[in-house]
This record gives C-alpha cells, sequence and structure tokens, in this order.
C-alpha cells in the first residue's frame, strides 16, 4: 500500500477513532460519572479502540507487543498537541481557532510516529 493510501486511511480512522472517543466520554457523563472519570474512561477506552482500528485498518498490524509504544507515541503527541496549543493561547488566538489550526500538523506528526516508531519496525526490532 502506498503512502498516500495509508494517510488517508489513517485520516478516515481517525474520523472513526474521535467519534468513538466522544461516544464512550457521552456514555460515561450520562451514566452519571464525574467529568474526570469519564475523561479519563473514554480516553482509556478511545486508546484501546485506536489500537486495533489504526493498526489492522491501516498499518494491517495488531500485534500486541506493539501498545507500549502506541500508548508511549499518544502521551508524546499529547504533550506536543498540549505545549504547540499554549504557545498559540499565548498570541492571544481563541483556543478552539488554535486547535484547529494545530489538527492538521498534529495529524501528520501521528501519522509519521505510527508509521515510523509503531507499526513500522519489526516487534523484535530495538526502536533506537
Amino acid at each position: 500500500m502506498t503512502f498516500d493510501r495509508r494517510f488517508v486511511r489513517f485520516l478516515l480512522v481517525g474520523l472513526l477513532n474521535t467519534l468513538f472517543g466522544l461516544g464512550a466520554y457521552s456514555l460515561l457523563v450520562w451514566m452519571g460519572l464525574p467529568i474526570w472519570a469519564a475523561l479519563v474512561g473514554g480516553n482509556a477506552a478511545g486508546i484501546a479502540f485506536n489500537f486495533f482500528t489504526t493498526g489492522h485498518l491501516v498499518f494491517s498490524e495488531v500485534a500486541l507487543g506493539r501498545l507500549p509504544r502506541f500508548v508511549a507515541a499518544y502521551f508524546g503527541l499529547y504533550l506536543v498537541n498540549y505545549v504547540a496549543l499554549r504557545a498559540l493561547l499565548e498570541t492571544g488566538l481563541d483556543p478552539i481557532v488554535s486547535q484547529v489550526l494545530l489538527t492538521p500538523v498534529m495529524a501528520v506528526l501521528s501519522f509519521y510516529v505510527m508509521s515510523r516508531h509503531v507499526f513500522g519496525q519489526p516487534r523484535n526490532q530495538d526502536p533506537s
């Protein structure tokens, strides 16, 4: 599969993953959980779901041995997103506009990280 087709699949699966995570969060809020618990639960469910959908539908690899790198990649991408978002907020931009501006950059960075550091190496290979 070519890079372009995989990237398009990545974007489409990302949309599916976003809808799932939002749905899980919303369900937990509807069930009466506190917001912090619903957010934690929604994110945990989302990461698990995302691992299987991204691994299978985009990279054709769902080995559980890759899960720690997947979670670490999500955490690292979150930190990059947070720092960039804070920087944009310091310029006076609206929080939603700032995140909208960051979304394409984060999508490309996320694809790169997932394709090179999570799903792009044999499981037995050291990621260094």
